[in-house]
């Protein structure tokens, strides 16, 4: 089963897929065909990678043939990198916002997050945290009544995911109603009531499970606490400060995405995305990559089911204004921002130097590398977006095709492609030899 928000899902950043490429950026919206890199702006560009650095010199035209063979290998519509480093600021557009159109995405295409709408929900709770309104250690039942065990759980649980409470998005129930009434606005209490007839996995505190229903009831929370709804409060201490223009959390009875926006795309139902079932069958694989099996329009798709687990709307370009606002502490005061940065704890204790989830956020390490980061997965949708306060790196990632035909989340898999182009130590290991 996929762990999954929104058909949202944590990240999982162990992925090792295919080949792709890129450039740097434009402008203006342009084809993936129509830029060009000089060897001139390349040489430029390399000087500026210090040699201690854990950085290549970037190559700006094998980036974007790198994500372009991967993107179309994937049979990906569309596909956007944001990348920003010491060297410049890259960007690679590639394909189309909607099948049978020529329409390039670009850093400032709107699409649904998903997930990555976690670290937003979490920074409005810690900041009411900062300003003495609400405390970590406090029962979720003092704010939500009919919680299972909510006497036990704390708000630091359910930021860290180890509630125990069972995930409303693995519920078949819910899986159905959204293939059969896409259009649907869901309230929360519905939501909640969905996880709440299912049995807890465990208890409370216990172990890490990724799980939606603790970010729902998080969403309840911000609203009782601060008062106001839950985007308005998004709005108000997050997005405008921060000159967020282009990002919203849309209201419950809107399946709209504000122009200019992309289409987003699956093949097959809503339960590939969520639970990775029913597989896809050879003769449907066979059929896509032919042409005659065309993936799924889920951009209607109503998204209130996500909310404050992962219903915000957003572009690349304010993405990479969030990710580095949130790591290089502009949104915390600095105690709170060490709270933030030390709340990464091992998602499994048998590895402890493996990925590590805090306050709506993950952090994973590969070699002398570090990235604090977030992932987002949603039927028509997936997306990545993280930050290298070493390197000082920023990179956001997203496409219009949920999950490839291996079931592999696209975004993830370009955005190994990037690292792998970028890093000295690739997430990918070394290059293997060639058989002899």
């Amino acid at each position: 089963m996929r762990a999954i928000g929104v058909s949202v899902h944590a990240p999982l950043i162990v992925l090792l897929l295919t080949g792709c490429t890129a450039e740097p950026k434009s402008t203006s919206p342009q084809s993936v065909d129509s830029q060009k890199v000089s060897m001139t702006q390349a040489s430029e560009l390399a000087e500026h990678a210090a040699p201690s650095s854990g950085l290549k010199p970037i190559d700006a035209a094998a980036l974007q043939a790198t994500i372009s063979a991967a993107a179309k290998e994937m049979l990906i519509p569309g596909a956007v990198v944001l990348l920003r480093t010491p060297q410049g600021e890259f960007a690679v557009n590639y394909g189309t916002t909607e099948l049978g159109v020529t329409t390039p995405p670009n850093a400032e295409t709107h699409f649904r997050i998903a997930s990555n709408t976690k670290t937003m929900t979490a920074t409005v709770i810690l900041q009411l945290v900062q300003e003495g309104k609400l405390k970590l250690d406090e029962p979720i039942s003092k704010f939500v009544p009919g919680v299972p065990d909510g006497e036990l759980i704390t708000i630091a649980e359910l930021l860290e995911m180890r509630s125990g409470l069972y995930n409303y998005t693995n519920s078949a129930e819910f899986a159905s109603q959204l293939d059969h009434d896409p259009g649907k606005a869901w309230t929360t209490e519905e939501l909640l009531a969905l996880a709440f007839k299912h049995p807890s996995p465990a208890k409370p505190g216990a172990e890490f499970e990724y799980c939606n229903t603790n970010y729902a009831l998080l969403g309840l929370v911000i609203e009782k606490v601060d008062g106001r709804p839950l985007a308005a409060a998004m709005h108000e201490r997050l997005f405008k400060p921060l000159g967020m223009t282009n990002t919203l959390l849309p209201t419950a009875d809107s399946n709209k995405i504000p122009a200019p926006f992309s289409h987003g795309y699956l093949y097959g139902s809503t339960s590939v995305a969520l639970f990775g079932t029913p597989s896809y069958t050879p003769e449907m694989v066979a059929e896509a990559k032919a042409g005659t099996l065309l993936p799924h329009d889920y951009t209607a798709l109503n998204h209130s089911f996500a909310a404050a687990a992962g219903g915000v709307v957003s572009t690349a370009r304010d993405l990479a204004i969030w990710i580095e606002a949130l790591a290089t502490g502009r949104v915390f005061n600095a105690e709170y921002q060490r709270v933030w940065l030390d709340s990464p704890r091992s998602e499994d204790p048998s590895k402890p130097e493996g990925q590590a989830y805090g306050y709506g956020i993950s952090i994973i390490r590969w070699g002398p590398n570090e990235y604090y980061f977030h992932g987002g997965e949603t039927p028509g949708f997936n997306s990545f977006m993280g930050y290298d306060p070493e390197n000082k790196v920023t990179l956001v990632v997203w496409t219009n095709l949920t999950v490839d035909l291996d079931e592999m989340p696209t975004a993830n898999s370009l955005m190994l492609e990037v690292l792998d182009q970028i890093y000295v130590v690739s997430p990918l290991g070394p290059a293997q030899a060639p058989a002899k």
